[in-house]
């Protein structure tokens, strides 16, 4: 398997003492003979307890190109290093590379147990090069990919050293792809394969990372010195590295991060091991072979640096192509998804293994088609991206994940300390280059809301600017190495040649990336500094003559001058300033949009997007173009959080912090102008995400204070939606007048996720949730806890039953908030009403029950209506739409009429010979459920109201009385007309 990190990793650093590298915890003891493997399922289980060793037996699960291959074990080394210290030297070797290259950065580790190189691996496809393609110019944007040529099947890593067409041994192997296609995993995995012993050709690796050698400088090493250096074990065998041949490999991993010469006049001729030299020197006889000539060499480095070796000294070019076969990104989203979760503690949430299995179908699905996704997971490093934002939206979230801090270490991972051009001495960085660049056409469409671009508003973006030589090379080397990773060609019908973000996610992260960094700056801004600093200087000066003149001539308007001369910095200060609030208006205009208010939220729009189902609704009155950004204002607000901030520093797109804080207080005034209105479910949970992906307590509660309403209804609440909420409104200490969760898809776990938000509510609305007898245990603790202060609960629809009436009893005998209760169609039948009927009385607070649609008989309702009538605080029972027979009904009216007790009775739409009072109470329940009830049930119950209404009609000679009767049976014939019933 791929591993997702290794995928996206820009460069292995490689340190002297390979045991202390600080990459996590990795595999643990000797490595393992190849014919002992372990079972996949087996291997994530001993990863779940910790027994991450080279020892016990595992399979390897591979897929066309894997370098897995019979051969010795790895404590047998040939015929070359005979004596016992060599092979131990040797096997000790193996152990540390192994457990260094085994190792993942958190990035990986929070999305799950990670995938071990060594046991699951799908290898991207290696197209073999000839060097009159790689030199051939190119198209302008290079954006479309080369199919392998018919006949030529792809390399294997085992392949990459085998004799060539015309029979010639190949010693030298230069592999080149752009950012993200993979290169850093197809070094670890060759690593470790070699550690445990698949690849039997070499008995000895070395692999290097020219980033560690760059840092070095001129200042001279020998090889022997290199290598003992940062591979302490191998002084045993360094006298016998000339002997080795072809049996030597060496991996040099990033060549675009060394400076090569190789012009005799620049770097000598040097055959000898352990003469010093300049590390690039060393590299550039190495390759001569010069230097060990018989040692076999693996290159890794981008498309832009290929030149840099002449070709007269390669055997084999190797072009990675990716995940070019669908099938290939199949299997890599199977295997991903595979892996148990971490179990965080206290979320109580996990994916189950049929979710998994409907993610996965979903996926494969959507890539099948041909969509846009499937051109983005081309490269494997965007496979890893589909994947953490898939764990992002479905699986346990790590406390402090955000969106905005998977995109933005996806970046690092690919990006962190990369520049450019190693060869220009501005050493920019290709992240910085890219904000710049990619982020104003990003920006420009966001602006003018399109998501495709012609080849000039590429060109365009691109070029701007650019003036001489320098940067003309500057661009050259970006769109070789970086411009595939961001824009791809447009596969969807309608939009012919045109191109689009690799994910339209990221098009909106580059655009608040754009913004944030300060990079759009209007003609006023672009010139205000450099005003600013040029009136400074001139102003201290002018301003020392002034003060001397002053003192010698008594002229009262020089300190005037003076003065403004002070002025004119603030000035222009301030007017540069101003970006701030444009940052502000930009992104509370893009979360505003009115125009927005008929779309899914935007976490639902983003698994549409990556799971193929119907994506976001655009308003009817806008033209089909439009598009929706409203993953802009989330990103703006996660680029502003200190954590993002601090990985965008690792990029080198620092934001200080006075900029941020800014900007932070600018968006406050601007949200604090625009969020008081009242806002649609969808829209008002987008707006607590952003306040989520800003991860500012003290500005979230700010900005907040005003909201008293919380109203999600219909919002499908997911665990990080639920989590979402809990973590920006959960610690803020106003009350919520009202939560109303109706028809929310809530379960139980989202119920504890989301308690501190309830005990901040007064009124909460959990009707149409499937809600069970589990989730009344988390509801008694609700009405326990001593900071509760609910005083209306509604659970109507939602199947309780009575073994959660039980529960909820014991809620309500400890609380002293709750007035009133609505279990209005929750499956209580008779033994649920009984069971209220006897403990009704441990509650001395509640007001009104709502207990209607229980399917509860003449019994039980009477013994809970007598229960009402001696409760010392109840005014109101609500008993209509049980299975009551019509002498039941007329007890219960007998036992309202009686004038004991204080409750009222409602079982029915007359009292007596007059219409009920709360006959509308009685009607609105029926409409406002009538999608979800039972319609042939409900049907026969308004049937029987119907006739009760007509008995009384008959009964009475008052003829207001008769007029209200004849209204109010209109209204249920209307109501029985909706259901198919007679109407008359």
């Amino acid at each position: 398997m791929l591993s997702p990190q290794a995928l996206t990793s820009p460069r292995m650093r490689w340190g002297r003492h390979l045991p202390r590298a600080p990459w996590g915890s990795g595999l643990r003891g000797a490595p393992r003979p190849p014919g002992q493997r372990i079972p996949f399922l087996l291997h994530w289980s001993s990863l779940i307890k910790g027994e991450h060793s080279l020892g016990p037996t595992r399979a390897l699960i591979r897929h066309h190109g894997s370098s897995a291959g019979s051969g010795p074990p790895p404590g047998r080394q040939g015929q070359l290093f005979r004596s016992t210290s060599a092979a131990e030297a040797i096997q000790q070797h193996r152990h540390n590379l192994a457990e260094w290259f085994s190792r993942l950065p958190r990035e990986e580790r929070q999305f799950g147990p990670t995938f071990a190189l060594d046991t699951v691996h799908v290898d991207p496809v290696i197209r073999e090069s000839s060097p009159d393609e790689l030199f051939r110019p190119s198209a302008e944007l290079a954006l479309e990919h080369r199919p392998p040529p018919v006949g030529l099947p792809p390399l294997a890593l085992s392949q990459l050293f085998d004799p060539d067409a015309c029979g010639r041994r190949v010693q030298t192997v230069v592999l080149y792809g752009t950012v993200g296609t993979g290169k850093s995993t197809l070094v670890r995995k060759m690593v470790l394969d070699w550690c445990y012993g698949r690849l039997p050709a070499f008995e000895l690796l070395i692999p290097f990372s020219c980033e560690d050698l760059s840092s070095l400088g001129p200042a001279p090493a020998s090889l022997c010195q290199l290598v003992a250096q940062r591979y302490t074990p191998l002084k045993e065998v360094l006298p016998s590295l000339a002997a080795a041949g072809s049996r030597l490999l060496f991996v040099l991993h990033g060549l675009e991060r060394l400076n090569l010469d190789f012009r005799l006049a620049s770097t000598g001729l040097c055959s000898d091991p352990e003469e010093p030299e300049a590390p690039a020197a060393i590299v550039v006889n190495l390759l001569r072979k010069y230097m060990l000539p018989e040692a076999s060499i693996l290159v890794t480095t981008r498309p832009s640096a290929i030149g840099r070796i002449p070709s007269k000294y390669v055997g084999r070019y190797g072009e990675i192509c990716g995940f070019s076969d669908t099938n290939l990104q199949k299997l890599y989203f199977q295997l991903r998804f595979n892996q148990p979760d971490c179990g965080y503690g206290g979320t109580g949430v996990s994916v189950t293994l049929a979710q998994r299995d409907s993610l996965v179908q979903m996926l494969s699905r959507n890539l099948e088609g041909h969509h846009q996704i499937a051109a983005a997971c081309f490269l494997p490093s965007y496979c890893w991206l589909v994947c953490a934002t898939l764990h992002f939206l479905h699986a346990p979230t790590p406390a402090g994940q955000t969106l905005t801090s998977i995109y933005t270490s996806f970046l690092r991972l690919n990006f962190s300390g990369e520049t450019l051009d190693s060869t220009d001495p501005s050493k920019l960085s290709l992240m910085a280059y890219a904000a710049r660049t990619m982020g104003k056409l990003a920006y420009d469409g966001v602006s003018s809301r399109k998501t495709y671009f012609s080849e000039e508003d590429v060109r365009g973006c691109l070029e701007a600017g650019i003036q001489t030589e320098e940067e003309f090379q500057l661009l050259h080397v970006f769109r070789r190495d970086a411009l595939r990773f961001f824009l791809a060609p447009c596969v969807e019908p309608g939009h012919p040649g045109t191109f689009v973000f690799t994910v339209q996610a990221m098009q909106e992260y580059l655009a608040a990336l754009y913004i944030v960094l300060g990079l759009r700056k209007t003609t006023l801004q672009r010139v205000g500094k450099e005003v600013t600093e040029l009136v400074g200087r001139v102003g201290e000066d002018v301003s020392l003559v002034l003060s001397i003149v002053a003192k010698l001539l008594p002229l009262r308007a020089l300190p005037l001058l003076f003065n403004l001369l002070k002025v004119v910095p603030r000035v222009f200060g301030r007017v540069v300033g101003k970006s701030r609030e444009a940052v502000a208006r930009a992104m509370v205009l893009e979360m505003f949009r009115e125009e927005d208010y008929y779309n899914d939220d935007v976490l639902d729009q983003m698994g549409a997007s990556i799971l193929g189902v119907e994506g976001p609704r655009r308003h009817p009155d806008e033209p089909p173009e439009d598009e929706v950004f409203e993953l802009f204002p989330m990103f703006i607000g996660g680029l502003l959080s200190a954590h993002n901030r601090a990985m965008l520093a690792q990029l080198g797109c620092p934001i200080k912090n006075l900029d941020a804080l800014e900007n932070a207080q600018a968006i406050k005034k601007r949200l604090g102008k625009m969020g008081r209105r009242v806002l649609p479910p969808t829209e008002l949970l987008d707006h607590l995400f952003f306040h989520y992906e800003f991860q500012n307590q003290r500005f979230s509660a700010e900005v907040l204070s005003s909201l008293r309403q919380l109203n999600l209804a219909g919002v499908r609440m997911t665990p990080l939606k639920c989590t979402v909420v809990a973590a920006v409104l959960g610690s803020g200490r106003h009350a919520l007048d009202e939560v109303n969760l109706a028809s929310c898809q809530l379960d139980p776990a989202g119920l504890r996720t989301l308690m501190p938000v309830f005990l901040r509510a007064r009124k909460l609305g959990l009707q149409l949730n499937s809600l069970g007898p589990e989730a009344c245990k988390d509801l008694r603790d609700l009405l326990l806890h001593d900071q509760c202060q609910v005083t209306t609960l509604r659970l109507s629809n939602n199947p309780l039953t009575a073994a959660g009436v039980t529960l909820l009893m014991e809620g309500l005998a400890g609380n002293t908030s709750l007035t009133h209760l609505s279990l209005l169609h929750t499956g209580l039948g008779d033994e649920g009403l009984e069971l209220l009927a006897t403990q009704l009385s441990c509650n001395q607070q509640l007001q009104e029950l709502n207990v209607a649609y229980n399917g509860a008989g003449d019994a039980a309702a009477l013994a809970l209506a007598k229960a009402a009538r001696e409760h010392p605080s109840l005014e109101l029972l609500h008993l209509y739409f049980n299975e009551l027979s019509s002498e039941g009904r007329q007890v219960l009216r007998d036992l309202g009429g009686t004038t004991e007790g204080r409750a009222r009775v409602v079982a029915s739409l007359t009292e007596g010979t007059a219409v009920s009072e709360y006959w509308s109470v009685i009607l609105n329940e029926v409409r406002r459920n009538l999608n979800s009830w039972d319609r042939a049930r409900v049907r026969r119950h308004l049937e029987l109201l119907l006739r009760d209404l007509e008995d009384s009609r008959g009964a009475t000679l008052n003829p207001w009385r008769k007029a209200q009767l004849l209204r109010v049976e209109g209204e249920v014939r209307a109501l029985l007309e909706q259901l198919g019933g007679p109407r008359s």
